[in-house]
């Protein structure tokens, strides 16, 4: 598979000057060019939800749109790992003990982080209702819930990834040889909430860790939602665009319009948009959620993973692959290169549609 080497691009973060067609032509001297046509392929539309069909790509992948899949997307493991990963408090359901509600599921907001198998450790307080909870009712199985901020546009409603950890929540305890990594957990803890240590020492505080039995993973408002396995979890790393995701998504966004725009027409190709924005971008991708008007009164809004040629590892790498999409999208839009050879087009596929009459 051939490749453009990044030699040299002299920007600014993710910006392009004020000229388009020179900020291109010198990416194009420095880079080289190459024409990626993007041949349309079989659409799979089952009623809202389309799973990963494949819009373009090479011929290989064509034929094994697993194999597209899996080298275009994060595994469920690794979305889940990120999620818990990334979030530093959830909400914590125990059994009530109440009067009253006994037996009714209860939810408190608590911080946690993870140890090295990703299962969640609290710091809890020995007077809390949650702690309470877990003391009357020890064998009883708990849940974590714990939701990503927005990355992109819309920091309120469904339209985030989210995580459920289902399991039973068992006492750090030297003595009983729960808590051999005790001091890690301690640095944790204390790197990523300011108050722990005023109270980790307090005899009226103690770590409690809840091991996983099952993890339910959704990955926003209408697309992905399935069971984890647990081991494979377990396992997993997150992604290692997480801690820098938001920012990204909301420079392109906001500064990148006519890439997106270019990216829709010309390389998803899209007729009708009335709408674009990315919502994710990863170490493997970007997802794209697009708007176009399809008659008078029928709107049709679909997801797109968009994958990157290589896998990236840090945030330069990241801007280095969107920028050569948007390029190449640019090039196509310009008409150019037209004759060159397909030999390496974008993978694209579609991963989910909804329509509204």
């Amino acid at each position: 598979m051939r490749f453009i080497n990044l030699v040299v691009v002299v920007c600014t973060y993710f910006g392009f000057s004020s000229d388009k067609a020179s900020s291109y032509t010198l990416y194009t001297n420095i880079l080289g060019t190459r024409s990626n046509r993007l041949t349309q392929q079989t659409e799979r539309i089952c009623n809202v939800l389309v799973s990963a069909s494949v819009v373009n790509g090479d011929t290989s992948a064509v034929n094994n749109p697993i194999k597209l899949e899996a080298d275009t997307r994060l595994s469920l493991c690794e979305k889940a790992r990120t999620v818990t990963s990334m979030c530093r408090s959830g909400t914590l359901c125990t059994v009530s003990s109440a009067e009253g509600i006994e037996g009714a599921p209860f939810g408190s907001f608590v911080d946690y982080v993870l140890d090295d198998e990703g299962n969640p450790v609290f710091l809890t307080n020995e007077m809390s209702m949650h702690t309470i909870n877990i003391k009357e009712s020890p064998n009883s199985m708990v849940t974590l819930f714990a939701q990503l901020k927005s990355p992109g546009f819309d920091s309120r409603g469904q339209d985030v990834s989210r995580c459920s950890v289902t399991g039973v929540i068992e006492k750090c305890s030297e003595e009983l040889g729960t808590f051999e990594d005790k001091e890690l957990i301690r640095l944790r803890y204390s790197l990523k909430h300011a108050y722990a240590d005023r109270v980790m020492d307090s005899p009226k505080f103690h770590f409690y860790r809840l091991i996983p039995t099952k993890i339910f993973f959704v990955g926003g408002f209408g697309v992905t939602a399935s069971w984890v396995p647990v081991d494979e979890y377990r396992t997993a790393t997150p992604d290692i665009l997480s801690i820098d995701c938001s920012s990204i998504v909301a420079k392109l966004n906001h500064d990148h319009v006519e890439d997106l725009s270019y990216t829709a027409s010309h390389v998803l190709e899209l007729e009708n948009v009335r709408n674009i924005k990315v919502t994710n971008v990863d170490r493997l991708g970007m997802d794209f959620r697009v708007t176009r008007q399809i008659s008078r009164v029928k709107l049709i809004t679909e997801e797109f993973r968009v994958g990157f040629r290589i896998p990236v590892y840090t945030v330069e790498d990241a801007k280095s692959e969107i920028l050569k999409i948007f390029q190449e999208a640019w090039e196509k839009g310009q008409g150019l290169n037209e004759e060159e050879e397909d030999e390496d087009s974008i993978p694209v596929m579609k991963t989910a549609v909804q329509i509204l009459e």
